[in-house]
């Protein structure tokens, strides 16, 4: 990964909530610090990052440039500190505020293909499976 990025941020290209974060995203990162990767596009390999699909669908993932991984809400904090908002960012590390976004973030990522439309069969994504 090129060094001038800040972090690598790893969306899901099909879930309409994922986009118009990444959306939003793009259009606030003025400096060009992030980097988009769609796990969803078919030209994505997960094995390419050591991940597997499931990895990269149950929770948010960012790499950072030095090749190490940051997931879930902590993800949000690097790429909203990287476009500037690092002063605000502060506060979801509180104590009560980072257990309520932890929390609140782990029920939408287990259960966001419901929440926006894409339930097949398996209406929740297992979070611990994934992990292990």
């Amino acid at each position: 990964m090129d060094r001038c990025y800040a972090i690598e941020m790893f969306y899901d290209g099909e879930c309409p909530l994922c986009m118009r974060e990444t959306r939003l995203l793009q259009r606030m990162d003025r400096d060009q610090r992030l980097r988009f990767t769609n796990i969803a596009a078919a030209k994505f390999d997960p094995g390419s990052v050591g991940k597997s699909r499931h990895e990269l669908m149950a929770e948010m993932h960012g790499r950072l440039p030095d090749g190490s991984w940051v997931t879930g809400v902590e993800v949000f904090r690097c790429l909203y500190s990287t476009v500037g908002f690092g002063p605000i960012v502060w506060l979801t590390r509180l104590p009560i505020i980072k257990q309520c976004l932890d929390l609140g973030y782990y029920l939408f990522a287990k259960y966001r293909l419901r929440l926006t439309g894409r339930c097949h069969e398996n209406c929740s994504i297992d979070l611990e499976k994934a992990a292990g």
